[in-house]
């Protein structure tokens, strides 16, 4: 997918993928995927994808497309933090800090 946006290219082809979410939705069978690229100049963006008629699609081949949205780095932590497991957060961000309280 390439979606041009303030006159500057994002491109799932070229970008990073860090990692996708899928939402099912069992009742009326309608599929969402989202994923999260960071650009090679280190700008974040989602690409969702809608599919109603194959929930166990592993591409985004068939089905509407949804804008591009555009993330900051932080907004993309926090994504990827709800979103992703732990091992693909530290694959995409580092290892936060740990805190321990006492």
């Amino acid at each position: 997918m390439k979606k041009i946006i303030d006159g500057k290219l994002y491109d799932t082809e070229t970008a990073e993928c860090l990692g996708f979410y899928p939402h099912f939705d069992g009742n009326t069978f309608h599929y969402l995927r989202e994923a999260l690229y960071r650009t090679k100049k280190g700008t974040y963006f989602i690409y969702s994808r809608h599919d109603a008629e194959n929930p166990c699609i592993d591409d985004f081949v068939s089905g509407m497309d949804v804008p591009i949205l555009l993330f900051s780095r932080e907004d993309a932590m926090l994504w990827a933090e709800i979103r992703l497991s732990a091992e693909e957060y530290f694959n995409a961000f580092g290892r936060p800090a740990e805190i321990f309280e006492f």
